[in-house]
C-alpha cells in the first residue's frame, strides 16, 4: 500500500478507537517516527496530511531539514540526546521530547539562554524500570519536573514515555497508565501548559490511546 493510503487507514483507525474510548480523535497529535524514512517518502508522508516528524538521530535530522526546507514540516526529536549533540538541536526543532535527566535538561537551558530562545520539551520518564532504557525514575518524577519547569529557558510541554518490547497487554497497560498517573500529578503541580503525555508507537497505539496517551509516535504504520 502506499503511504497516502496507510496514512488515511491509520487515521480512520485512530477515529474509531478514541470514539470506544469516550475520546475526541481532534485531541491526538500524530508524530511521525520517520527515523527510516527517505525525504522522498517524509514529503509524501506531509503531502498526504501529516506534518510532525520526529527523528531519532540529529546528523539525520539536520540533513533531512535541508533537503525539505520548503516544506512546513513541524520537526520533533524523539531519540536519545547526547549533551555533546544538544547546540546542534536546541532552536531546531518545535519540541524536544526525550529530556531523560536534569543534566540534559540544563545543557538544553544554557543553550537556549545563549541564543536567546525557549525551548519547548518533554520529560522522559522511565516507567519500565529497565536498565537499558533511559528516563526520570518515576518516583523522581514530580520533582525533576519542577526542577526543569523553573528553567528559563526551557518550556516544559508534557512527558514521553516509552514502552517495554512486549505483546503482554497487561504489561503494556501498567506501563502506559502509570505514565498517564505521573502526568496528571504533574499536571495538576504545574497546570495546563503541561499537556502532552507522549506515548505509544505503531504496535501498541491502540492501548496507548486507551489509556490516556494524546501524542502518538507512529512509523512503521506509515512507512511499512
Amino acid at each position: 500500500m502506499s503511504i497516502s493510503s496507510n496514512i488515511q487507514i491509520l487515521k480512520t483507525k485512530i477515529k474509531d478507537i478514541a470514539k470506544k474510548a469516550n475520546r475526541d480523535s481532534g485531541e491526538l497529535q500524530i508524530v511521525v517516527a520517520s527515523k527510516y524514512a527517505n525525504a522522498s517518502q517524509i514529503k509524501d508522508a506531509f503531502d498526504a496530511g501529516v506534518s510532525v516528524f520526529g527523528e531519532n538521530r540529529v546528523q539525520e535530522l539536520l540533513e533531512k531539514q535541508e533537503q525539505l526546507k520548503d516544506l512546513p514540516i513541524k520537526w520533533h526529536f524523539i531519540g536519545n540526546l547526547q549533551t555533546n549533540k544538544v547546540k546542534k538541536v536546541v532552536g531546531k526543532v518545535e519540541l524536544i521530547q526525550s529530556v531523560d535527566s536534569l543534566r540534559l535538561a540544563h545543557e538544553i537551558n544554557k543553550r537556549a539562554l545563549n541564543a536567546s530562545i525557549v525551548q519547548p520539551v518533554l520529560m522522559q520518564v522511565n516507567t519500565s524500570r529497565e536498565e537499558s532504557k533511559s528516563g526520570v525514575e518515576p518516583s523522581k518524577s514530580l520533582q525533576i519536573a519542577k526542577e526543569i519547569a523553573n528553567l528559563d529557558g526551557i518550556d516544559l510541554k508534557g512527558l514521553m514515555g516509552i514502552a517495554p518490547l512486549t505483546d503482554d497487554e497487561e504489561i503494556l497497560r501498567r506501563h502506559f497508565s502509570l505514565s498517564k498517573k505521573i502526568f496528571v500529578e504533574i499536571q495538576t503541580e504545574l497546570g495546563h501548559g503541561f499537556k502532552w503525555v507522549s506515548m505509544g508507537m505503531s504496535n501498541d497505539f491502540e492501548l496507548a490511546i486507551a489509556c490516556g496517551s494524546n501524542m502518538l509516535r507512529l512509523g512503521s504504520a506509515i512507512f511499512a
